[in-house]
């Protein structure tokens, strides 16, 4: 997963707007953000954080300052222990180019102490976005760990795995009838990243993202070709 050809998969897929989300850290998310300058591809820098439930969350950003406050907060939340390279293998920071610039020595495939419902206030005072990922998973999901969606979590929508395509979501999770639903990749390699959510918004903003996911004015979501707004 280079950056160069990520950002040369994302043109093949005909992909406008992208996000790197890595697990509990968003160091790799500049050299992306680098390697897509002048290609007319926006890349959201992000994180997949893990909650303390061990519950997976999308946090989007615009700017690389944002992520990067909120990166010193999760490293604050996270155990003080030192990553196994044998077991989990090295976490290697690159740049745009694509060369290895150093590794990260944390433990990042672990929980952090944070809530969801913490985590969500947290990014959203940071002028971020918060989506539960793969929702329909058995492990790792808002709905696996918890049972069900917080009715007052402020979220925008949720995100579906690529294992599974929105009618049947809404029929086999019928608590996702209120929320719009969100199809990315989760990908953890060029094969696995794919064009299934078609979003129609004014802008490539995370702002412009949560009006969408909300239905506001003209704008709107698709998932392969189906309209994707919940039921207010």
């Amino acid at each position: 997963m280079l950056p160069e050809l990520i950002v040369g998969r994302a043109q093949e897929l005909g992909l406008n707007i992208i996000a790197v989300t890595d697990h509990n850290s968003a160091e790799n998310a500049a050299s992306v953000v680098n390697a897509a300058k002048g290609t007319g591809i926006t890349v959201l820098p992000g994180m997949e954080l893990q909650t303390r439930e061990e519950v997976h969350l999308v946090c989007l950003f615009d700017a690389l300052q944002q992520v990067e406050r909120w990166q010193e907060e999760v490293y604050a939340r996270l155990p003080p222990l030192k990553n196994d390279d044998d077991a989990f293998g090295t976490q290697i920071v690159l740049d745009a180019s694509g060369e290895a610039v150093g590794t990260n020595e944390r433990l990042l495939l672990t929980a952090t102490s944070f809530s969801v419902e913490e985590a969500v206030q947290r990014v959203h005072a940071l002028d971020g976005l918060c989506i539960p990922a793969h929702v329909d998973r058995p492990a790792y999901s808002i709905i696996s760990n918890l049972g069900f969606i917080p009715p007052d979590l402020e979220i925008a929508g949720v995100e579906i795995s690529s294992l599974i395509g929105l009618k049947e979501a809404r029929e086999r999770f019928p608590q996702l009838e209120h929320y719009s639903l969100i199809a990315n990749g989760d990908a953890h390699r060029l094969s696995g990243m794919s064009k299934r959510t078609t979003l129609k918004m004014a802008g490539p903003t995370v702002a412009e993202i949560a009006l969408a996911l909300s239905g506001d004015g003209d704008r709107g979501i698709w998932v392969d070709g189906i309209r994707s707004v919940g039921v207010s």
